[in-house]
């Protein structure tokens, strides 16, 4: 079968900034902020105290009592997301389709809000069992499964677990899998519900955590900040999408991963820059045609540096014309449903000529040697852009979109 061009027809988001990709996008657009105090677990005595939590979440507006039960938070996210994907893409599904198609997520702790309980049971109420739904809500395959459920999608459904590159991972395969004629249509995507009181512990041993906001790039940044949430989008084969008459928000085209081999946690430039040249590589790309790259821009000491000098690597004096910018400011590091929120926001930049800003910037840290988009949008009609996710153990997974005309 000849390769195929593959397209995204439909999006979902749910996360700090809002409940729906709409809300997600005009936030982005408008520089408005999701990190503030935390609510769902006492902080009272850690270093830090803000997050970016989704903003009064009920299970029980998405789902009946039961299913909710089933569902660890996680999962529940990637549900959601999914569903306004699918709703969005207007796909009709029928016996053959549900057969053809693929389910391709990426999460990097799965349930932790269930795992939390279960160790809570054990070891601070000192029963001697846990739920028996413990095991089924803490699989991080639980969110491709359920949606799988959704549906009645019978076709590859599987999820990726490579830290904060799980949902670029997945993204990249569900694009290679449409695109070469293993599936007919993906919803692919990720997501992420970190805040319980263990993990979070985790992190503060970890340092580097922002005591007040993430600044990434900015000399005056302090960390990272965590956040949650979930992405999903439809990919199918432009032929397809235009035969049936879809939205078109855009085209992925090309997909690099690598790995470092060199650090369990502090990046390497090779590493990163690799991952880039592959992805346009893949892409049949030009360096000349980016005009935007949605950063991994943690907001770290070590990752910021490096990662501006993977761009100058990569792309040289073009670097100057290039405009980059870290939407974790506004919504946090969602972990493994980063890449997907990321994903959204760089394929809606492209489709709208108005490319997301940097929020909390201060100054430009010399050794960030990039065009920073700084706290305003910033209005650009670009063609092409990348979107980079660099996780620990020295994983990179970059994806490429271009915008499509018409």
């Amino acid at each position: 079968m000849a390769v195929r061009r593959v397209v995204v027809t439909g999006i979902g988001a749910i996360c700090a900034q809002g409940k729906t990709a709409a809300e997600f996008w005009q936030a982005l657009q408008d520089g408005r902020s999701g990190i503030h105090p935390i609510e769902t677990v006492d902080v009272s005595g850690f270093k830090f105290r803000n997050g970016a939590e989704v903003p009064n979440f009920q299970p029980t507006e998405y789902f009946d009592e039961k299913t909710a039960s089933l569902l660890d938070r996680f999962a529940q996210f990637s549900l959601i997301a999914a569903r306004e994907a699918v709703a969005d893409s207007r796909i009709e599904w029928t016996p053959e389709l549900r057969e053809a198609a693929t389910i391709v997520t990426g999460s990097c702790v799965g349930g932790q809000l269930a795992q939390d309980t279960g160790y809570a049971d054990l070891f601070l109420e000192k029963r001697c069992r846990v739920s028996p739904l413990t095991i089924p809500k803490t699989m991080a395959n639980a969110g491709a499964s359920h949606i799988s459920l959704e549906y009645g999608i019978t076709g590859p459904a599987f999820t990726f677990s490579t830290a904060c590159s799980s949902a670029n991972h997945a993204i990249g395969h569900a694009l290679w899998m449409v695109r070469n004629g293993q599936a007919e249509v993906a919803i692919t995507g990720g997501s992420e519900a970190p805040f319980g009181t263990g993990f979070l512990r985790a992190w503060e041993a970890m340092r580097v955590v922002a005591p007040d906001t993430c600044r990434p790039f900015s000399k005056e940044r302090r960390g990272m900040i965590i956040g949650e949430g979930a992405a999903m989008l439809v990919l199918e084969p432009l032929e397809a999408a235009r035969a049936r008459g879809a939205r078109i928000y855009g085209e992925i085209v090309g997909f690099g991963m690598t790995s470092d081999a060199h650090h369990i946690t502090q990046p390497s430039v090779d590493g990163p820059a690799r991952a880039m040249r592959l992805a346009l590589r893949d892409a049949q790309m030009a360096p000349e045609e980016v005009g935007y790259i949605n950063a991994h821009g943690t907001g770290t000491a070590a990752n910021d540096p490096t990662e501006s000098a993977a761009i100058r690597a990569v792309f040289g004096d073009l670097a100057d014309h290039i405009a980059v910018s870290s939407t974790k400011s506004m919504h946090g590091h969602a972990l493994g449903a980063a890449g997907a929120l990321e994903a959204v926001a760089t394929v809606l930049a492209l489709q709208s000529g108005i490319i997301p800003p940097t929020a909390n910037f201060i100054e430009l840290d010399p050794q960030c040697p990039i065009d920073v988009v700084a706290n305003q949008a910033r209005r650009a009609e670009v063609s092409a852009a990348l979107s980079n996710s660099f996780a620990f153990g020295g994983l990179n997974a970059v994806i490429a979109f271009r915008r499509v005309a018409g």
